[in-house]
């Protein structure tokens, strides 16, 4: 079982590092002012992201056997950081992130060696299999997924609760399939996610000291799930997947599916599909006259229903092409409610 010490240094790290970055943030531009799309009150410090991953590397660094798939991860995700942090402070061309972005997934899918091949059994029959193909399915994935949790982090708690979700309903898998020796990974990064969500939601939050994840924690969120869903999807020489591929849309279905239902309708307008705006399911929720509280716990919400039916339709065994019929059918009637409510928010 997990080793609870772990998770208590991951605690105990997340902490500090928002104690110490507190009042250094202001200094050295690492905040977040109000404008037209962000409207929250005042200078707000961009650190949550930053203490999350100072929890999660001192923890892994002391409590997680070394290896290679280890150390690239925890590499990578320190450049993620990085870049996000460079980003929060000089606010990056999206070229530059999108850069930035394949460059580090080229690092850990290349440099691991591991990567989306096997899609399973989703259209019935045998399994569709790209070969090494999946290497760069699997950069273009790293990068869709940074994206999708850079997007979906609008409203307070938001990518933090998305997060613990996707990675909580992994670690569930993983010790349903008594995979032991997986689960402390995601259980480092769930209990480093919790004092950044104190400081960002909670109404015990002392006065001036809120925090935000900021790009260096969504990129490093969307970075660290599709990697876990990854490692838990695909069979290797050493190791068997955890759980089937389709199972792995379930899991991150509000972030997925937003992002691609947005992407969809900026093309369609003429637009570029990295172009913001405010037709994301939160901003559409607040336009409708939702509070911002009322809105994270609905999509929260959808989030968990979503993913406890992968978990169910997993357990169950229920067959991949029912499980990939259902969810395009969902993200269809998903899509639709977007674009009708959108408009309704815009009249």
């Amino acid at each position: 079982m997990f080793d609870i010490l772990a998770l208590v240094v991951a605690f105990c790290c997340s902490i500090l590092t928002i104690k110490v970055l507190l009042p250094l943030a202001p200094h050295i531009g690492l905040i977040d002012l109000p404008n037209e799309r962000k409207k929250h009150d005042g200078a707000i410090p961009l650190i949550g992201g930053i203490s999350i991953f100072t929890g999660v590397l001192i923890a892994s660094t002391l409590f997680i056997e070394n290896s290679n798939i280890i150390n690239l991860y925890l590499i990578s995700s320190a450049l993620i950081v990085f870049i996000g942090t460079l980003d929060d402070i000089y606010d990056l061309s999206v070229g530059s992130r999108m850069l930035f972005q394949g460059i580090v997934a080229c690092i850990l899918v290349f440099g691991a060696s591991r990567f989306i091949s096997d899609f399973g059994a989703i259209f019935g029959g045998e399994n569709v299999v790209i070969g090494d193909y999946g290497m760069i399915f699997t950069v273009l994935a790293v990068i869709a997924a940074i994206n999708a949790f850079n997007m979906v982090d609008g409203i307070d708690g938001l990518a933090g609760s998305m997060s613990i979700i996707t990675i909580g309903s992994i670690a569930s898998l993983m010790a349903f399939n008594n995979s032991s020796e997986s689960i402390l990974l995601p259980m480092l990064i769930v209990v480093s996610t919790i004092p950044y969500l104190f400081y960002n939601v909670s109404t015990r939050n002392p006065r001036g000291k809120k925090i935000f994840m900021g790009d260096a924690g969504s990129m490093y969120m969307g970075l660290t799930v599709i990697w876990l869903l990854t490692l838990g999807t695909q069979d290797t020489a050493d190791t068997t997947a955890t759980f089937r591929p389709v199972i792995a849309l379930w899991l991150i279905a509000i972030p997925l599916m937003d992002m691609l239902a947005i992407m969809i309708r900026r093309i369609r307008r003429g637009d570029s599909p990295f172009k913001a705006d405010n037709g994301h399911i939160h901003h559409i929720l607040l336009a409708n006259g939702v509070t911002s509280r009322k809105a994270l716990w609905i999509i929260s919400g959808l989030s968990i229903v979503m993913a406890l039916i992968g978990v169910v339709g997993e357990l169950l065994i229920v067959q991949e092409w029912i499980m990939l019929s259902v969810f395009t059918l969902i993200f269809v009637v998903y899509s639709m409610l977007l674009q009708k409510y959108c408009v309704i928010s815009k009249s």
